[in-house]
């Protein structure tokens, strides 16, 4: 998985197709970002000690990392990412334009 927290990404299908959004969490196991301001959803929290308020919260769900791509500043669009070995560290860089994600 080639995207990572605090990368800027572009939503490519479903309900916020085309939303621009950062990535808050990179969940790699289930292969699944949470992006903020997108995909949220109400839930209803239970009172747990006298602490913890009751009510609807908003919670960010998690999306399919296929749903997604990355932006690319440089080219001010969507790409994809490629891997280019700089000395002895492997970066990501635009498939585009080639410059550094």
């Amino acid at each position: 998985m080639r995207i990572k927290k605090g990368d800027d990404v572009v939503v490519r299908t479903g309900k916020w197709a085309g939303h621009r959004a950062e990535v808050i969490r990179a969940i790699p196991s289930k292969d699944q970002v949470i992006l903020d301001g997108v995909n949220i959803a109400k839930r209803h929290l239970k009172q747990q000690s006298q602490t913890t308020q009751a009510g609807i919260i908003d919670k960010f769900m998690p999306l399919p990392v296929s749903a997604v791509s990355l932006w690319c500043k440089k080219c001010d669009a969507p790409t994809r990412a490629g891997m280019k070995t700089d000395g002895d560290k492997k970066v990501r860089v635009c498939r585009k334009c080639g410059a550094d994600l």
